[in-house]
């Protein structure tokens, strides 16, 4: 399903229902494919100037709340492009990514989906014609005999219009709940 490209006035105000349930089926096609393992389809999905971001989190005072994510520059789980995910795609495959080997089994739920046009002034470089997009997840991984990880989060996303007028990720900052993992490894996309 294609989506019409809106007129600067539409700037910072919600989708329209065909648009929001495009974003929905886009997202419900993302969770399809990383489900699946078909890790290289998944990056037909990502902008090739991609900003993959997922900071850590600690534990703060209502009045320092703030400072609970971490900034630019400090310690992050993923800050990544797509060329470096694509690198960590073709290490899944070399037999070298040995918390990969065996594949995880993963079920991705995408959830609680808000959806607005940009505001050019907020995101330079897009415009009202792309999209921001907040969600919920909840990721479930399996591997080997016992392990099992749950990882719950938000995600805010910038979606840019291809020509055909399809979507593609171009901004995903990741939050997860969590502050302390107690999983193994992170290897698994969000």
């Amino acid at each position: 399903m294609s989506i019409t490209a809106p007129d600067a006035a539409q700037a910072g105000r919600p989708a329209d229902r065909d648009t929001h349930f495009a974003v929905e089926r886009f997202y419900y096609r993302e969770a399809f494919l990383l489900d699946e393992g078909r890790y290289a389809d998944w990056l037909d999905l990502l902008a090739d100037d991609l900003d993959y971001w997922m900071p850590t989190r600690t534990n703060r005072l209502r009045r320092q709340q703030a400072l609970a994510v971490a900034a630019r520059g400090e310690a992050a789980y993923y800050d990544e492009t797509k060329e470096s995910l694509a690198w960590r795609i073709r290490r899944f495959d070399s037999g070298m990514a040995w918390s990969e080997d065996p594949p995880s089994r993963t079920r991705h739920l995408v959830t609680n989906v808000l959806a607005e046009h940009v505001d050019p002034a907020e995101h330079p470089g897009f415009t009202a014609a792309d999209l921001l997009v907040r969600s919920a997840f909840l990721v479930y991984r399996n591997r080997l005999e016992r392990e099992e990880n749950v990882f719950a989060g938000s995600r805010t996303d910038v979606l840019r219009r291809t020509d055909d007028g399809g979507l593609l990720v171009a901004r995903r900052t990741i939050l997860l709940d969590q502050n302390v993992l107690l999983a193994k490894n992170i290897s698994t996309f969000f």
